[in-house]
């Protein structure tokens, strides 16, 4: 339930609302990094609004878990509290967590080359715009947005260390890193790859009918079947999570634009090198896919959307 409750929904999907909605309050549609923004908050509010009702609500199939939805809600609540800005950001979770050295870490090695890819990108469009510190204090909207983001998504917690406001161009440049990140890439590593562990039903079940054994040697075929879920559950789940690992047909893929926002020749330049950088690291995932009995796919950008979108 960690994984679906915490590194998902509120990692991922709760906060990207937060940072969609603090955008539409905050910024004006002409304000560059609203622009930058605004696509990769595509459907986000509206999967958010379907998920509270038919996954996580009452009644909805999360809430058929072992934790229920008022243990689900507590963990939720306790996570947030816990949440940091450093752990938001891979290169400062990795070391962190003492993964630096853990071979065959496929996570790890495309997500921080997707994180760098990012990190550039973000570096020309905001250092373009804002070329001095003091462009960034005096913008009231990025000043705006941010208390926004502070206040009400991590409800003013000091102890987060996110910032409540911005002094320097290079605390906006990783900030917004670490947005685009989260609702690309770290959404695609927790999102896409449910359907894949969570259909075997006892490889990964949200819901035990008997508490797990505490000391070794006491479980056998009866007792494990005696814990799992009955069918009817256990293909609720399973349906669920086919769901939302399913790609549909008007899927917006990392680093495309459909929709022109920026006028500026410098800027689509920029999203143009981004593109051609995405392109490179999918050919080389692929490539070294290709000599792995099973494949790590899902930090590929082509198997990575622009939003949160299911």
């Amino acid at each position: 339930m960690d994984h679906q409750a915490v590194e998902h929904l509120v990692k991922t999907h709760f906060l990207a609302e937060v940072y969609a909605v603090a955008t539409l309050r905050s910024f004006s549609a002409i304000h560059p990094l609203y622009k930058l923004l605004f696509p990769h908050f595509r459907y986000t509010l509206h999967i958010n609004t379907g998920g509270r009702r038919n996954l996580f609500g009452p009644e909805g199939a999360l809430s058929k878990s072992s934790l229920g939805y008022e243990g689900l809600t507590e963990l939720m609540r306790r996570a947030l509290s816990e949440t940091t800005y450093s752990s938001l950001c891979l290169p400062e979770n990795i070391i962190a967590r003492g993964l630096e050295s853990v071979p065959n870490f496929y996570y790890r090695d495309d997500g921080l080359n997707l994180w760098n890819i990012v990190n550039s990108f973000v570096k020309a469009v905001v250092g373009y715009y804002y070329p001095s510190d003091s462009e960034v204090r005096k913008d009231t909207e990025l000043q705006e947005w941010i208390c926004e983001i502070f206040t009400h998504g991590f409800l003013g917690n000091t102890a987060s260390e996110f910032p409540a406001s911005f002094d320097t161009v290079e605390e906006v440049i990783k900030f917004i890193t670490m947005l685009i990140f989260t609702v690309t890439g770290q959404h695609a590593a927790v999102n896409n790859g449910q359907f894949d562990y969570y259909s075997w039903g006892p490889n990964e079940s949200l819901l035990l009918i008997k508490p797990p054994p505490t000391t070794k040697g006491q479980s056998s075929m009866k007792t494990i079947l005696e814990t799992l879920p009955d069918v009817g559950d256990t293909v609720s789940f399973a349906a669920m999570v086919w769901l939302l690992s399913a790609k549909y047909t008007d899927e917006v893929l990392m680093g495309e634009y459909p929709d022109e926002r920026f006028q500026e020749p410098a800027a689509k330049q920029m999203m143009k090198k981004f593109q051609a950088e995405l392109s490179d690291l999918s050919e080389a995932i692929s490539t070294r896919n290709l000599q792995l009995e099973i494949p790590y796919t899902y930090l590929n950008p082509t198997e990575i959307e622009n939003s949160v979108a299911i």
